[in-house]
């Protein structure tokens, strides 16, 4: 089984999916991007899915100019089989480096994940308008975005679609019967990405965050997926290896720095 490719071809496939929502979506030369419309550089990105060519010297500089105009901050992100020498060079001159080595995880469905014996904790799929607006108000809340972004992400979130035959999926935990989590599923090919998993503050520690992936995990394995993939910050590896996960490669973000000569 080539792990790494199946990690890689579901988030370009999500990001694709995304970028389609609101029509942002477009290709420079090697590169893809897409715009949420949020002022987030988490959620506005662009990645290559091949080692660039010196022709993307020219493309870096039309994106940076397509954002700066959009006034979205956005990252890069580069995946095993984007890197190259060339690469690194021709972002670093473009006044990028890494700022983040971002662990890639993925986890085999073929067994069930284990129910919650946590009678206080009741997890939902989102289908109806009112609940996905719980959805967003909880995962804007733990993930903390600025206020002012607020009606953006807003309006983001309005695009997502609910019917049966949505490749997305969204999960709202209820902590005696509070919102407090949440959790979005996205199914592609054999396999399913797992993003937005969020908790209020006040409410971590509890094991929450990990029965709301496993609900996604429940989902994406009925759904037919083979695989769940997931990209996280160091301080959640424990939370998801706890859950089946395991470490498979990194991807480099890079953002906005000093220009390193090439």
């Amino acid at each position: 089984m080539a792990v790494i490719p199946i990690i890689e071809n579901t988030f370009f496939a999500n990001g694709r999916y995304w970028g389609g929502l609101n029509s942002s979506l477009y290709r420079s030369g090697s590169f893809w991007a897409m715009k949420t419309g949020i002022e987030s550089a988490d959620l506005n990105m662009v990645w290559n899915e091949q080692p660039l060519i010196q022709d993307d010297r020219r493309s870096i500089e039309d994106i940076k100019i397509n954002f700066q105009q959009s006034g979205l901050p956005f990252w890069c992100w580069v995946f095993p089989r984007g890197r190259s020498q060339l690469t690194s060079d021709i972002l670093q001159a473009a006044g990028f480096n890494v700022i983040s080595s971002i662990p890639c995880m993925l986890a085999d469905l073929s067994r069930p994940e284990p129910d919650t014996n946590d009678h206080a904790l009741r997890i939902v799929q989102v289908q109806n308008k009112e609940t996905l607006r719980l959805w967003e108000e909880v995962s804007f809340a733990g993930f903390d975005f600025p206020p002012e972004t607020q009606h953006q992400y807003h309006h983001f979130v309005g695009t997502f679609n609910l019917a049966a035959g949505s490749p997305q999926k969204f999960f709202l935990a209820y902590f005696n019967e509070q919102p407090v989590a949440t959790s979005l599923l996205f199914l592609h090919d054999t396999a399913a990405g797992i993003y937005f998993v969020s908790t209020l503050p006040e409410f971590r520690q509890k094991g929450i965050g990990l029965a709301v992936t496993r609900s996604a995990m429940k989902a994406a394995r009925l759904a037919g997926a083979q695989y769940a993939t997931l990209q996280t910050s160091p301080d959640g590896l424990n939370v998801y290896r706890r859950a089946g996960f395991q470490e498979y490669c990194r991807v480099d973000v890079y953002g906005p720095g000093p220009c390193v000569p090439s």
